[in-house]
């Protein structure tokens, strides 16, 4: 009687007796047992989607620009649309903000010293002579182009502050790039919005009724996004017998770009007695209307009513036009030494302050930091959402 066995990977029966054409079973069990085994242990190539969403590197663009040295709270970048919103860009490239693009219908307004992959000129027009609605036309033409440039050299950040001079023909069309801007905003899913700023010509300029027109544009534009306003007349005055007339705007520029900057780096830092944190930047920039901006060193600390003293001086030493009486949200920053922040006469002080500033918004945010080689006690303030 043949014996039998059994095979407990595919439940066959396996006999030792040849069959009718003399031939042994053996062959066909092999192969049996090799699909059973693929059963259990399946090719590779059944599970090659294993890995696939993993995290993998990226293949980088060579059109991307570097990643941002000067130090930052907030992912951003800079883009500079017209003559002198590209001068300012400049500025700011030149502290570290390298993903800063300069968008413009002429290269004859190109800074010195940009490198080409910093620039994108608009085809259309070789300028547009300060004419907003040539500006505006030739904008939303090529706003397709302006959109593929920010995925390809900027990639992907939460904020974008767009510099434009208000009286030129390109920067006080810049709104035109509005819907362009927030469509790149929502497909990277940044987690913030576009915000101007923009500069106010000075009070010359002014009197010119073409200039006049496009500064009122622009400004009637972007009334409801976030924006700040940057008075050329006042910043003039502030840098007026401190520098000559050919470095006066762009020492105005690197002056307004390092004092901004102030604010992105100082919410990015802790501070072992008050903090300013990156949160609170971003409910600031996030709220529409307008942004006041300035800052003061006061050397006499011994005085008693500090808090007016730091309010009045930012306000002196700021190129916005003076805070509105309604300022949504607000924001005071100090830099003091070891030994002032162990005084507790002057803690009191500063104490009184924020509550001195703190009354003139509905939110204040505040941050304290330590900094031995300041020269006194240096203050930040910013006002949002005023109307």
């Amino acid at each position: 009687m043949p014996s039998s066995v059994k095979n407990l990977a595919g439940l066959k029966f396996q006999s030792d007796t040849p069959d009718k054409n003399g031939k042994n079973n053996q062959a066909e069990e092999e192969k049996m047992s090799e699909n059973d085994d693929n059963y259990i242990n399946p090719p590779q190539d059944d599970f090659d989607f294993l890995g696939n969403y993993d995290d993998t590197p990226v293949v980088q663009d060579e059109r991307m620009l570097p990643e941002n040295t000067a130090e930052s709270a907030i992912s951003c970048a800079f883009i500079g649309i017209g003559g002198a919103g590209g001068k300012l860009a400049k500025a700011f490239i030149d502290i570290g903000f390298t993903k800063t693009l300069l968008i413009n219908t002429t290269v004859k307004d190109q800074p010195d010293g940009i490198d080409p992959s910093h620039f994108l000129l608009l085809p259309g027009a070789d300028g547009v002579g300060k004419d907003v609605v040539l500006g505006k036309e030739v904008l939303e033409n090529n706003s397709a182009m302006v959109e593929d440039a920010l995925h390809t050299r900027i990639g992907k950040v939460d904020w974008l502050f767009v510099l434009a001079g208000g009286g030129g023909g390109t920067g006080s069309a810049s709104s035109a790039l509005q819907q362009s801007l927030n469509r790149y905003i929502s497909s990277t899913e940044a987690g913030g919005k576009v915000v101007y700023i923009v500069s106010r010509p000075t009070a010359q300029e002014l009197l010119n009724p073409t200039i006049k027109t496009n500064y009122e544009i622009l400004l009637e534009d972007i009334e409801d996004s976030p924006h700040l306003i940057i008075d050329n007349e006042k910043q003039l005055q502030l840098l007026r017998g401190k520098v000559g007339m050919l470095n006066m705007y762009p020492a105005a520029n690197n002056t307004f770009a390092k004092l901004f900057w102030q604010v992105l780096r100082l919410a990015n830092q802790a501070s072992p007695i008050q903090t300013f944190d990156t949160k609170d930047l971003e409910r600031c920039l996030n709220v529409d209307g307008r942004i006041f901006l300035g800052s003061t060193i006061v050397k006499n600390v011994s005085e008693n009513d500090i808090g007016a003293t730091v309010f009045q001086g930012c306000l002196r030493g700021s190129p916005c036009p003076a805070p509105s009486k309604s300022p949504q949200t607000g924001v005071l920053l100090l830099l003091v030494t070891s030994a002032m922040a162990a005084d507790p006469d002057l803690s009191r002080k500063l104490e009184a302050a924020f509550s001195y500033v703190g009354g003139r918004t509905q939110t204040l945010f505040s941050g304290v930091y330590i900094n031995d080689h300041v020269p006194g006690l240096i203050a930040v303030s910013m006002f949002g959402g005023m109307s």
